[in-house]
Formats: C-alpha cells, structure tokens, sequence
C-alpha cells in the first residue's frame, strides 16, 4: 500500500535529479578541457542537452490504489 503523497515524491525526485544534469558546466571545466583563450558558452562542455519543451523524460507516478472500491 503506496500513499499518493509518497507517489509525488518519488517522481519528484526523479525529476529533481535529470533538472541537475541538464546544468552548464562550470566555468573552470571550459578553462580546463578548451583553454584560456578560448571563449566558449559552458552549456558546449555538457554532455546532457535537454528542454522542458523538447525531449520529456516518460517518468509516470507509480500505481496508485484505487480509492473508489472502498
């Protein structure tokens, strides 16, 4: 017996966990991998490139009880 509350929770770990990896790098990675004198945007050096709009992340709450049976 799952609770709906622990429902949102999960997923809204999940969620909270790829928003982290579609982060820019760091400015001393760019300085690291490409060099001093090149200027580049950090979101280059990052491997993940996701939008909210573009690609979704087919995450779906976990089964739920059915209140309605009693």
């Amino acid at each position: 017996m799952t609770s709906t509350k622990n429902n949102r929770y999960q997923k809204k770990i999940k969620l909270s966990k790829q928003n982290r990896r579609t982060r820019w790098a760091p400015v001393w990675v760019v300085l690291k991998k490409l060099g001093k004198g090149k200027r580049v945007h950090p979101s280059a050096v990052t491997r993940v490139k996701r939008n909210w709009r573009r690609t979704k992340l087919k995450i779906k709450p976990r089964r739920m009880n059915k209140n309605y049976l009693g």
